[in-house]
């Protein structure tokens, strides 16, 4: 099965259906914002990716920079794209001792993440344990968490993850999680989604092998994992929603979807507290290229674990543009 990555494609045909979300209150987006870094709480939420440069070569405005000759024949030549994180096969592993709790301390952790939550079921945590030991696991060998403490994985990864299915309608939708790493929020959202259909879409080959095995363990019949970069997937492929988590700021996220944006119709960017410094600075990109602010869903993670926010935008292939 990992000598040979699925071919691109999804069980079933995209959803018909579309998301209906509360208009967006434009007070909660702060004023000051003369800059916008990447949300450092965003480390928390799994494996950074910093996505790829503009293809075009152009500035924010998709316009090309002018560069003199002198400069141009002393330049060295720019690579393309920036390296993932983990992407290189000989990358030194960061916690090769990472301690894997037992089945009954993961679920113990799980179940006090999701105490007072409504529509939780045995098999859903059942199977969130059993991915979490498999995660932690790989991460001897791979990169793919940062968070070894089991409290913390239960909330950062899981319940962060999972509270997309109440903010967000899924059924009966194609749901495509972008960079997924080590499957979030991809794999939560496919656990307690049943009836929608998740692709995990990972660039970097080690990490879908690792999806494989882990969808092909917890036996999630509603997941597809894709070998590819999303945009290239999405060329020849339409989607109802894109979630994104942990992999770029807001305008990269547009920028890397720019041109494969009428395959999609809806964009779930999941984002930590400064998500408004980076919603407008994105602002006049997203407008360029018709993506549209819907609105911006806030909650807190439980134990001063921090603030999060899902922050959802309608793309031009929601609305015909």
């Amino acid at each position: 099965m990992h000598d040979s990555l699925p071919a691109p494609g999804i069980p079933g045909g995209p959803g018909d259906e579309e998301g209906d979300f509360e208009p967006l209150d434009e007070s909660l987006i702060p004023e000051d914002l003369a800059g916008a870094p990447l949300d450092l709480e965003d480390d928390d939420l799994g494996d950074d990716i910093e996505e790829e440069e503009d293809d075009d070569g152009g500035d924010e405005d998709g316009t090309d920079a002018e560069t003199s000759e002198g400069e141009a024949a002393e330049a060295k030549p720019k690579a393309r794209s920036k390296k993932r994180k983990g992407s290189d096969e000989d990358e030194e592993v960061e916690h090769p001792d990472t301690p894997v709790p037992s089945a009954a301390k993961m679920r113990k952790a799980l179940d006090k993440a999701f105490a007072g939550q409504e529509d939780i079921d045995e098999r859903m945590l059942d199977l969130m344990t059993k991915h979490a030991r498999l995660l932690l696991e790989t991460n001897r060998t791979m990169n793919v968490t940062a968070i070894l403490d089991p409290t913390e994985i239960a909330v950062k990864h899981y319940l962060d993850s999972w509270r997309v299915t109440r903010m967000v309608p899924l059924v009966a939708r194609t749901v495509l999680d972008l960079g997924s790493g080590g499957g979030f929020p991809g794999i939560p959202v496919a656990i307690a989604e049943p009836d929608c259909s998740m692709i995990l879409c990972e660039s970097i080959g080690k990490k879908a092998r690792f999806l494989e095995e882990a969808v092909e363990k917890l036996g999630l019949k509603n997941v597809r994992v894709v070998y590819a970069r999303a945009e290239d997937y999405l060329a020849s492929n339409r989607v109802d929603l894109v979630l994104i988590r942990a992999v770029s700021s807001v305008r990269e996220n547009v920028r890397v979807l720019r041109k494969v944006r009428h395959s999609v119709k809806d964009v779930v960017m999941l984002k930590g507290n400064s998500w408004g410094r980076e919603v407008r600075a994105a602002e006049r990109e997203a407008e360029r290229l018709g993506f549209k602010l819907d609105t911006v869903l806030e909650h807190e993670l439980p134990d001063e674990m921090g603030s999060r926010a899902m922050v959802v935008y309608r793309a031009p292939g929601g609305d015909g543009l």
